[in-house]
């Protein structure tokens, strides 16, 4: 399956994220992960969160946090996943676009890679992903 390789905003993917799990996926165009959320979300509700506390906090009425903590968690996973995936979207676009001409940059920092064998980036030591790695 060919993913789109546009350019896309990693804060707008975690945002959407949190309002609605599965949403930052959906605006990356990964339906599959979207939709393994969404069962993921529905599986820990059903699971571990009382259906009272739901009821309450769908009515407005008031929920002890720790009764929707579970939710909490797997929407909070949701979100930097969306993130992260937007990320390393964006440094394969980078990557695309400039056809590997000139210096590879880390996707953390921003700074110029020197040596392509390396594993992580010698200015920040975030690991790097791509294709020698």
């Amino acid at each position: 399956m060919a993913q789109s390789l546009s350019k896309k905003r990693p804060w707008l993917a975690a945002l959407l994220a949190v309002f609605a799990t599965g949403a930052g996926h959906v605006y990356l165009r990964r339906w599959l992960r979207a939709f393994g959320w969404l069962g993921v979300a529905g599986l820990t509700s059903y699971l571990f969160v009382p259906t009272s506390a739901l009821e309450a906090f769908v009515a407005g009425g008031q929920v002890a946090w720790l009764d929707l903590l579970p939710l909490l968690v797997v929407t909070t996973l949701s979100a930097l996943d969306a993130y992260q995936l937007a990320v390393v979207n964006n440094y394969f676009h980078r990557v695309r676009t400039h056809g590997g001409d000139g210096p590879m940059a880390c996707p953390s920092c921003g700074r110029p890679i020197d040596d392509a064998d390396l594993e992580f980036c010698q200015w920040c030591a975030s690991p790097l992903v791509g294709e020698g790695s």
